[in-house]
């Protein structure tokens, strides 16, 4: 079934079925994503009911938003406690590439991702990559991890021959799905059409922060289609993680 039709949303084309979302902010409280559990819960009864499998808590963490790992294993014990659906809850965090992820990558203290818990979802700034970039990779892979570049579509400093060298460095990347609906604009989704006919993606994410997207019938993520026929064909095919 072709996801490329403009008069069917994702959930109409079944998009959601069995997702497992990497990457969204709906741990409560935490950082500049959801604030009250009541959200939460929310979204994560929308989220079963378009038949989401699994979804990710990756709170921000970087030097202004230190987020003690405890305080965030606590919060989502709470947040597990409070939620009685079918959709699987996991934490990880998404790591700023800064000297505050440099202290705790080297002290082990760390959210891993993934059910093997060897990967370690990452970002920089949209602007600038920090000058020591592929030295943080490579600490990150001596470390016994893999790291996951959360939406590499939005980094503007990046281009092709970037995207290449860090796969090749074993970089693994995670897709805003969002981006192929045109959220971020359309250079962002030509930059997500070219990850995805290269087949450089690993998995994908929502990369949710806001409770509008699913509180209303017509809701944000409800409205939401593909809008590329060229993304929409190889989604198709691709992101066996999603």
């Amino acid at each position: 079934m072709s996801l490329f039709n403009p008069h069917k949303t994702l959930k109409e084309a079944g998009f959601f079925e069995g997702l497992v979302d990497f990457h969204s902010h709906i741990l409560p409280g935490v950082d500049d994503g959801i604030k009250v559990i009541e959200h939460s819960l929310q979204i994560l009864d929308y989220y079963e009911r378009l038949g989401v499998n699994t979804v990710w808590c990756t709170p921000h963490v970087y030097e202004d938003l230190p987020n003690k790992t405890d305080t965030l294993k606590e919060r989502f014990e709470q947040l597990k406690a409070a939620y009685k659906g079918k959709v699987r809850l996991m934490l990880a965090a998404e790591y700023m590439l800064d000297h505050e992820f440099a202290s705790r990558l080297d002290a082990g203290d760390l959210l891993p991702i993934g059910d093997d818990h060897d990967h370690l979802l990452v970002e920089t700034s949209f602007f600038n990559g920090p000058e020591n970039l592929e030295s943080l990779f490579d600490r990150i892979l001596s470390k016994g991890f893999y790291p996951v570049l959360a939406h590499p579509e939005r980094y503007i400093y990046m281009g092709k021959s970037d995207y290449w060298k860090w796969k090749e460095k074993k970089v693994k990347f995670q897709l805003n799905y969002t981006a192929l609906a045109g959220l971020y604009g359309k250079d962002t989704l030509k930059k997500a059409t070219w990850l995805l006919k290269n087949g450089l993606y690993d998995a994908c994410g929502s990369d949710l922060h806001n409770v509008r997207f699913v509180t209303e019938e017509k809701s944000e993520l409800a409205k939401l289609s593909i809008k590329s026929k060229a993304a929409a064909n190889l989604l198709n095919l691709k992101l066996p993680n999603c």
